[in-house]
């Protein structure tokens, strides 16, 4: 079960992983997007602190609508809808009254492939978000499986987005909304871990 604490640390965790990591995930976006997708991030994660910083006494639904509207209006290039759609669907499902990973990240799942259009083994960030949520399902999320997901979306052809017109000269590269999806599954092990 989730609660609007953890919830908070989660993405306060998360938000620090990516200001620490900001030039990495620049010079990992470099060659096959913009190059600003660590600085993207943490532009709208800097909002989402802010706007989570009055919100303890809030229920799981606000928090995440927050964060969702936060990174949407805050992040360029599509990781603000992607990421921004992920927080709203965990939104949504919370109004059930479901505060369990599985169904969260099941839900987050399904509007992120709706949302992009793309599934597994397009070198995006749905190759992080599968396995993690498969594994939050059978209750086995580790370090490992975060950190091998990220790591195969580097021999992978990019289907989807910017990388994609780059062909097979995208392959070699880690998928930066993989990394940053790392960091976020990092930072929610950590924070659960902890509580």
């Amino acid at each position: 079960m989730l609660t609007t604490t953890q919830t908070i640390a989660w993405l306060n965790n998360f938000a620090d992983k990516i200001e620490t990591n900001k030039a990495y995930l620049n010079d990992l976006d470099t060659p096959i997007g913009d190059g600003d997708h660590g600085s993207n991030m943490v532009r709208g994660l800097t909002a989402v602190k802010a706007t989570l910083a009055d919100k303890s006494d809030a229920d799981l639904t606000t928090v995440f609508k927050a964060a969702a509207l936060a990174l949407i209006s805050k992040v360029g290039g599509a990781a603000g809808p992607l990421y921004g759609t992920a927080f709203l669907e965990m939104a949504k499902a919370s109004k059930n009254g479901d505060a369990d990973l599985d169904p969260l990240l099941t839900a987050a799942l399904a509007g992120l492939k709706k949302r992009g259009g793309a599934v597994a083994g397009d070198k995006t960030l749905i190759d992080v978000w599968t396995p993690v949520t498969a594994a939050v399902q059978a209750d086995q999320l580790t370090p490992a499986v975060i950190s091998e997901a990220v790591e195969r979306t580097k021999p992978m052809v990019a289907k989807k987005g910017r990388a994609s017109y780059l062909g097979d000269r995208s392959i070699g590269h880690l998928d930066p909304g993989a990394v940053s999806s790392g960091y976020l599954f990092t930072a929610l092990l950590e924070t659960v871990a902890q509580s």
